[in-house]
C-alpha cells in the first residue's frame, strides 16, 4: 500500500501541484481489497467552495482477478488506481462541463 499511496501522490502532485494535499477513505471495489477512495484539497478545489474533492479510487488487486488470468496470486500481487483525466482537466483548466469533451467541437478543443 505505501508504494501505491506513494505512486498516486507523486502523479497527482505533478498533474495539479506541489500544494495538493491528499486524503485516503476506506471503500469498496470489486476488484482491490484493501480498497480507498482518493480525495485532494489544493487552492483549485477551495475556489470551488470545497475543501476536499473526490477524484478516484485505488487498492491492491484482489488475489482472484490473478487467479482469473492465469497468474499465481502467491507469486504475483499489483495494485491499481483510476481517474478521469478529463475531471482533472476541469479542475485545472476551469471548464464546467464534462460533456464539452466528447462534443468533438473543434473551436473547444483548439482552446488547449
Amino acid at each position: 500500500m505505501a508504494d501505491l499511496k506513494g505512486t498516486v501522490e507523486f502523479v497527482f502532485k505533478e498533474l495539479l501541484g506541489k500544494e495538493v494535499k491528499l486524503r485516503f477513505r476506506p471503500h469498496y471495489f470489486s476488484y482491490t481489497e484493501p480498497s480507498l477512495e482518493i480525495d485532494f484539497s489544493s487552492p483549485l478545489v477551495r475556489k470551488m467552495g470545497k475543501e476536499w474533492l473526490e477524484i478516484a479510487g485505488c487498492g491492491m488487486v484482489h488475489p482472484i482477478v490473478f487467479e482469473n488470468v492465469g497468474y499465481d496470486p502467491e507469486e504475483w500481487s499489483g495494485w491499481a488506481f483510476g481517474f478521469g483525466i478529463e475531471r482533472i482537466a476541469m479542475i485545472r483548466y476551469g471548464i464546467s462541463d464534462i460533456r464539452l469533451f466528447y462534443e468533438n467541437d473543434l473551436r473547444f478543443l483548439d482552446q488547449f
